[in-house]
């Protein structure tokens, strides 16, 4: 039941994320919506769910509805169309697959400066060859931060054909791409808010590791975990 609760919470952070993305286009775009109400509904659906698949069901729904909704965002040549991987298929699958790459480094990297065992996750089925907790982790900071940039690089473009190599349904970024891109993360994970809780500003990426106490404390019984969930 630990487990179960802990995978929800981490659900409950990335959706409610996704959703405050979706908020703030919706200003502009009204066809985002019923998207919002849509995944609204299927975030009521967690409450009741009693196992990790069905747990994972419902996040699989959500991320698929969030996926439809960008593309009511991003141009033509941006489209996501429908999520694929290993390759991806087009420009937009390409940058999600990098970014999420990044993010689950990140996230790794400052799992070693806590006590948490990276290959005990609670919502990614756990595997010793692993290290699920990133990706348990990162699924409250892609919203944040992958998708933010991505936003940021299409709607500014900040991109053109030649920070892509290979063609539609096997695509990556070139070394021009990434390097944009890695250049944007950086100075995301560097920038600073106010944060609410400890009244002082802290980078992006200080929020991470301010997760992971989070869950540490959480783990030893001294406080609830409660996911960050964008106030900014």
């Amino acid at each position: 039941m630990k487990r179960l609760s802990l995978a929800k919470s981490f659900v409950d952070g990335a959706c409610g994320n996704i959703l405050r993305n979706l908020k703030y286009y919706a200003r502009e775009k009204t066809e985002l919506e019923t998207y919002i109400s849509n995944i609204e509904s299927e975030i009521a659906r967690l409450p009741s769910t009693s196992t990790i698949p069905e747990v994972m069901n419902v996040e699989g729904r959500i991320r698929d509805l969030y996926y439809n909704s960008l593309d009511e965002i991003f141009p033509e040549n941006y489209k996501i169309i429908k999520r694929s991987r290993m390759p991806p298929a087009n420009r937009m699958n390409t940058l999600i697959s990098f970014g999420n790459s990044l993010m689950y480094t990140t996230t790794l990297s400052e799992i070693y400066n806590t006590q948490l065992n990276p290959t005990i996750s609670f919502l990614h089925e756990p595997f010793e060859r692993r290290f699920s907790l990133a990706l348990d982790v990162s699924e409250i900071f892609k919203p944040i931060i992958i998708d933010r940039i991505i936003l940021k690089l299409v709607n500014k473009n900040m991109l053109d054909d030649d920070c892509f190599r290979g063609e539609i349904g096997d695509m990556l970024l070139s070394e021009k791409g990434k390097k944009i891109f890695l250049g944007e993360y950086n100075e995301k994970l560097s920038t600073t808010i106010m944060h609410r809780g400890l009244d002082r500003n802290v980078s992006f990426k200080r929020l991470i590791r301010l997760e992971l106490y989070k869950l540490v404390k959480h783990c030893l019984g001294e406080k609830e975990y409660k996911p960050l969930i964008m106030w900014w």
